[in-house]
């Protein structure tokens, strides 16, 4: 058996059509139905109540609805003796690879100062000075989304540089690796995307001293998890002018709450962690991918690593 956990009644039943059909040899279940938690083998799931998965005895793998996977690490009882995969599939890369293309375009083209004036019915010129060609976007991450999000950024004209803990040879931007390269890459990146894993080790990374190391007038992008920024940080930057603006898909927590001041700062765009959300039906036929070649005893995609983080 294969249970879905996943909110909404509406989502969940989308999850257990598109499986139903890819897997057609095991039977599907919606998690709030009730069933016999002995006889699940598989669950998919988004944000497990604390205990959910330690319930089920002869559980075989899970997979998260999403590539992070902190929404179920942070249970304390999560069963870490069995695999547990990140969602992948082609489709991810595309999306996140438009969300960033599309972030760094906005912020390029000015799209939250227009917005603004729109919404006060004013109309007002004003442009920018430089184009994709002049700028440079540096990727804090450079996994399988970041590579995937370097061609897109290429062909619109701008130059990639790319930092992740060990060194990452991506054709079409220029590497950087370890503590000892971070300032480095900092001072090169005129937009700060942020595509890391959610660790103890990156939580906060993107705090008053990292945004004082990037050039004046820089721009941030957060795709990766809501505890990378500190938003107070962030502000602060923005309001002394250091930074010239930001586009916010993650947050800590979520959603975002009504008063937070993001909503309306003049110089943020948010998103409601949307980057690279594919259909459900590429996700479900991903699922069915992982259920094969576990079965066939072949290596199984996107296993979380609990020793590094991700």
């Amino acid at each position: 058996m294969l249970v879905v956990k996943a909110p909404g009644t509406r989502y969940m039943k989308q999850w257990c059509d598109n499986l139903a059909h890819f897997v057609p040899g095991l039977e599907v279940r919606p998690g709030t139905e009730e069933f016999a938690p002995e006889k699940v083998r598989y669950a998919v799931t988004w944000e497990p109540p604390l205990g959910w998965l330690a319930s089920l005895p002869n559980l075989e793998m899970v997979v998260s609805i999403g590539a992070g996977v902190d929404h179920i690490t942070r249970d304390p009882n999560w069963p870490r003796h069995l695999p547990l995969v990140r969602m992948g599939g082609a489709e991810i890369g595309q999306r996140m690879g438009e969300y960033v293309a599309w972030a760094c375009l906005h912020l390029l083209r000015l799209g939250r100062t227009y917005a603004v004036q729109q919404a006060e019915a004013r109309w007002h010129y004003v442009n920018t000075e430089s184009t994709a060609e002049d700028l440079t976007v540096g990727i804090m991450g450079m996994g399988t989304l970041g590579a995937q999000v370097v061609p897109m950024l290429r062909a619109l004209g701008y130059s990639v540089v790319g930092w992740s803990r060990g060194r990452k040879q991506v054709a079409g931007a220029e590497s950087f690796a370890g503590p000892e390269e971070f300032d480095a890459f900092l001072r090169r990146s005129n937009v700060l995307v942020c595509l890391l894993p959610s660790t103890p080790e990156t939580t906060g990374i993107i705090d008053a001293d990292l945004l004082g190391k990037l050039p004046e007038g820089a721009a941030v992008v957060n795709a990766g998890r809501g505890p990378h920024l500190v938003v107070p940080d962030l502000i602060a930057a923005l309001d002394s002018g250091h930074l010239s603006g930001a586009v916010l898909d993650v947050f800590e927590p979520e959603p975002l709450a009504a008063d937070s001041p993001l909503w309306a700062h003049p110089k943020v765009t948010v998103t409601p962690h949307v980057a690279s959300v594919s259909r459900v039906r590429e996700r479900a036929q991903f699922v069915a991918d992982v259920i094969a070649a576990f079965e066939a005893g072949r290596p199984v995609p996107n296993l979380f690593d609990p020793v590094r983080g991700y």
